[in-house]
């Protein structure tokens, strides 16, 4: 049976480093590629005519923003699966990438026989997300239930044309990113405000912003 190829995308050589020797051990054979960015990792992937089993995306790079990069690669790879590589142990974030597709929320914190075991499942196909008390934010405490609540009414097109305007992404960069229409995009939008409850966008990005900041937020190496 053919190991395949996984590609990193991180921005740190130690953590890819670790990720890679983690793959390895997980994927014996396995090919791996490697980005520092969703830009290096869009013209890797170009070159890779046979794709990828999995990707494994660090939450912050260079030039992403919250799930902006996931939603980029997403549209590149189709129904490659992508699993997180984060030191974020929010859990609105993790709920989040979740609700997005992603197969995985790995943390970067993990010992190399954990990250190994975690990576062997993802392969095969099955989700890994840490479990909710293990990640900061309980569901009755977390300040961000009132945008998991809001989040729960979106369908999943929505929620992506939601976090790439939270990305400062104007209609035709999200429609390319996404791969639809900008009337499409216009659709979404008015969907999303109606079901905020809000006008426009700086209302829109105003409720959300629980899970927005989150995302935002830098994380520690």
């Amino acid at each position: 049976m053919v190991a395949g190829h996984v590609l990193i995308a991180d921005d740190h050589p130690l953590t890819r480093e670790g990720l890679m020797l983690a793959v390895k051990l997980a994927v014996p054979g396995v090919m791996i590629d490697t980005a520092g960015s969703i830009a290096e990792a869009g013209r890797v992937i170009a070159q890779r005519r046979k794709g990828y089993r999995l990707v494994l995306l660090d939450f912050m790079l260079p030039d992403s923003r919250g799930f902006s990069g996931m939603l980029q690669l997403q549209h590149l790879l189709g129904a490659t699966p992508i699993a997180f590589v984060s030191s974020n142990r929010e859990s609105s974030v993790i709920e989040a990438a979740r609700a997005l597709g992603a197969i995985g929320f790995l943390s970067k914190s993990w010992p190399l026989d954990r990250l190994t075991a975690a990576l062997r499942e993802v392969v095969a196909g099955k989700p890994v997300f840490p479990e909710k008390d293990h990640a900061t934010g309980d569901h009755d405490a977390s300040p961000a239930r009132p945008a998991r609540d809001l989040i729960s009414t979106l369908s999943g097109a929505q929620l992506k044309v939601m976090l790439a305007l939270a990305d400062g992404r104007l209609n035709k960069q999200i429609a390319g990113d996404l791969g639809i229409t900008e009337a499409t995009v216009k659709a979404h939008m008015s969907a999303i405000f109606r079901k905020l409850g809000v006008t426009n966008r700086a209302q829109a990005l105003l409720a959300m912003q629980p899970l927005l900041g989150a995302a935002a937020a830098a994380e520690p190496l």
